[in-house]
């Protein structure tokens, strides 16, 4: 009896030929799945291209909303940059795409799940993962892992199985979705290069932007955006408005040496003009509803959180605990955030909340402050108490002040 594989198909040279990889070695039938996470690919051609390779049975799974509300929203409560740059774009898609491909392969009966993913990234950690811890018992295959096949190899193995190999429109290596774009090789490998300007689609240059700033308000109910300049919108429609204004204006653009998982550093340009703009808006009205306290442990956990994301652990118990951490902090970050985009940049210009913790009154330097000045003596008296008498027994400062006193005696002399 034949086995049958579940296998996330993109359509793509790698994942064609493992259609025809996976029957050929492992005599199985081939089950192709493909996620609609807003990639913006014409995937009616993608399932026609996997009916033509042969595979038995073919979804496209409009996953959209299901990403935008479970995995890209928590991730801005997490004001999510792993190292401090990347909106993990690419890495919150995947452990979605391991769970619907285990979903199908519950459905189909299979024994197995594979994927196009090289054994050089991360991407291969993410989903082998995520698919056996929901699924132990499921094999997880990963034919470009096993095959290590260059292109030119997988060209000539395409024409000997009667697969039609599509020719490529770009040097690039691209993936996306409505999170980000990720973009890698050719000239980009060379990390002194600067990016040729045919890297990117979503956003304009800086210098064919408009020469006009554009302003955008962002509302958050509890961390999370609801308004776009007072308009009530769904996540999706929202995250697609913002992507799409603040790329006009040239926002979105990183350029990044970054760090896999597997050891290897690899320089990656990302398009993320929602991602950006969204993240810096909700960081920013935290700044005025949150304590120093909370905002100090929470910047600890958003590293924690993020590298956990990135490293394919998305069902770490670690990430749940800290989701519901991050989840406590999240009921008095509701607000707008107002937003001056301006070829480029994206600056935070104005920001209100009912429950700001910022008192006028008290910050005011003009007539009328409540702020006693009196009281600040006492406090510093108290905050430097234990760094004075420290200083005073470091031998630092004693050779300090008696530099001083030798200076102060020669003066006198003179």
């Amino acid at each position: 009896m034949r086995r049958t594989v579940a296998l996330a198909f993109s359509g793509g040279l790698d994942t064609s030929v493992c259609v025809k990889w996976l029957q050929e070695k492992y005599d199985a039938d081939v089950v192709t799945v493909t996620l609609d996470l807003g990639q913006r690919d014409a995937l009616s051609e993608v399932e026609e291209r996997s009916k033509l390779i042969g595979a038995r049975n073919h979804y496209t799974i409009d996953a959209k909303d299901e990403f935008v509300n479970d995995y890209v929203f928590p991730s801005v409560a997490a004001n999510a940059l792993y190292e401090g740059k990347y909106p993990l774009s690419t890495a919150l898609g995947r452990p979605l795409i391991a769970k619907k491909l285990v979903e199908v392969a519950e459905r189909e009966g299979a024994d197995a799940i594979a994927h196009g993913c090289t054994g050089k990234g991360n991407d291969q950690v993410r989903i082998d993962v995520t698919a056996r811890a929901m699924s132990p018992s499921l094999q997880v295959i990963a034919p470009v892992r096993e095959w290590n096949m260059s292109r030119d190899q997988e060209i000539i193995y395409a024409q000997k199985n009667g697969i039609p190999v599509k020719p490529s429109k770009s040097i690039y290596s691209v993936d996306q979705n409505l999170w980000g774009r990720s973009i890698e090789s050719g000239p980009l490998e060379d990390p002194f290069t600067e990016p040729p300007a045919d890297v990117y689609e979503w956003t304009a240059s800086p210098e064919e932007a408009p020469d006009a700033p554009g302003y955008l308000e962002l509302g958050f109910e509890q961390g999370m955006p609801t308004r776009v300049n007072g308009r009530k919108m769904d996540p999706l429609g929202l995250v697609e408005y913002v992507n799409q204004f603040a790329g006009s204006h040239g926002v979105g653009r990183i350029d990044h040496v970054e760090d896999r998982l597997v050891g290897i550093k690899s320089r990656e340009i990302y398009e993320c003009p929602a991602a950006l703009a969204i993240i810096e808006a909700h960081r920013d009205l935290e700044k005025l509803v949150l304590t120093r306290h909370e905002l100090d442990f929470k910047a600890q956990v958003e590293r924690q959180w993020a590298w956990l994301v990135y490293s394919g652990l998305w069902l770490e118990p670690l990430r749940a605990a800290l989701d519901r951490f991050i989840s406590t902090t999240q009921s008095r970050v509701s607000g707008t955030v107002r937003i001056k985009m301006f070829k480029g940049t994206a600056a935070i210009v104005g920001r209100s909340s009912d429950y700001s913790i910022y008192d006028l009154a008290m910050s005011t330097y003009n007539r009328g402050s409540k702020f006693d000045q009196k009281s600040a003596v006492g406090f510093i008296e108290l905050w430097g108490l234990q760094s004075r008498v420290a200083a005073a027994l470091s031998p630092e400062v004693e050779e300090s002040q008696e530099i001083g006193h030798k200076r102060t005696e020669a003066k006198e002399a003179e």
